[in-house]
């Protein structure tokens, strides 16, 4: 089997910008205590014209320049999302259709896991030589399901898009290790309940707020303290390194306390990792994709790195994996 590594990076985030200051004049908040208990200090919301297929959009077409590919040389696209367009057709139909490619095309739901999941998904449809080059996109507005009178939810999210190109690479290059996991157990903690087949769209949905992401804040972060610590080590022992090998961690960006006990877990100082929930708080999907993207940009990603992605989400869901760039 094939080697398959990442051959470019993309990432787009909306124009508009968010702050706490601009929050405290919506909800009962204030910066310092967002700051605090999240490190978010603002994040970017889309415009009224803008859907996650228009910012996915955006950000394939960077990852596709950087990957030195058209989108005719693209054999399948995948789209990480908890807000498509539309229940159907897929995101990744519209974004196929807006690109000029012909390739397959599907979406997948993991929540803030999907980019992983995904990310895993097109490296065995490589890897086991069904396709050549993948477009993988984790993208979100979460703008639109989130509750901006609830001053527990409304302070954390914002949309953005992240994209790679994945091919084959050198023997030595590419991904090491995947590691995927689900405990349905916990889903009632994380989700959107109005809208699909067991509570369809109605006046009581409405009136009920079910169309506006709920989370069990303190519960979601106790999973998330275990799990992704827990996870990465899972992925570096599948991979046969260990913590000290590390060059780069990119962690969904969640909360600032999360990746401090994910950096303490692993043993790496804050420098060994992206961390950019000050600008954008939490994009779900497009979390990981944007910050890999940001690393890239900013030169922290060196030819040879090995680098632990690592997230988790509702479903209860979490991913890791392992790669030498």
């Amino acid at each position: 089997m094939v080697s398959v590594g990442i051959l470019g990076t993309g990432k787009y985030v909306p124009e508009r910008v968010l702050t706490n200051q601009q929050l405290e004049q919506i909800v009962e908040t204030n910066d310092e205590w967002i700051v605090t208990r999240t490190g978010i200090r603002e994040r970017r919301l889309a415009s009224s014209e803008e859907a996650t297929s228009d910012l996915a959009y955006k950000a394939a077409q960077v990852a596709l320049a950087n990957a030195g590919l058209t989108a005719e040389e693209i054999d399948v696209i995948i789209v990480a999302t908890i807000t498509p367009d539309m229940m159907f057709p897929s995101t990744a139909c519209l974004v196929q259709e807006k690109l000029g490619a012909t390739c397959p095309a599907f979406d997948l739901s993991a929540a803030c896991s999907g980019f992983i999941y995904s990310l895993a998904t097109a490296n065995g449809l490589i890897q086991s030589g069904v396709y050549k080059n993948a477009l993988v996109i984790g993208a979100e507005t979460l703008s639109r399901i989130t509750d901006y009178t609830d001053r527990n939810t409304c302070i954390l999210f914002g949309d953005g898009a992240g994209a790679v190109v994945l091919g084959e690479v050198p023997a030595d290059r590419g991904f090491k290790s995947f590691v995927l996991g689900a405990d349905g157990k916990g889903g009632e903690l994380l989700k959107l309940a109005g809208g699909g087949s067991r509570r369809p769209a109605s006046v009581e949905t409405i009136n009920n707020g079910e169309h506006y992401l709920y989370m069990a804040g303190n519960e979601v972060f106790k999973f998330a303290v275990r799990v992704m610590g827990s996870a990465a080590e899972e992925a570096l022992e599948k991979a046969g390194i260990t913590k000290k090998d590390i060059d780069l961690l990119v962690p969904h960006q969640a909360n600032i306390r999360i990746i401090q006990s994910a950096l303490n877990r692993l043993e790496l100082t804050e420098d060994k990792a992206l961390v950019n929930i000050d600008k954008y708080g939490n994009m779900s999907a497009a979390s990981i994709p944007v910050a890999l993207a940001e690393a890239v940009e900013q030169g922290k990603v060196k030819q040879g790195d090995t680098i632990c992605l690592v997230g988790f989400g509702g479903g209860l869901t979490w991913g890791s994996t392992v790669l030498k760039w």
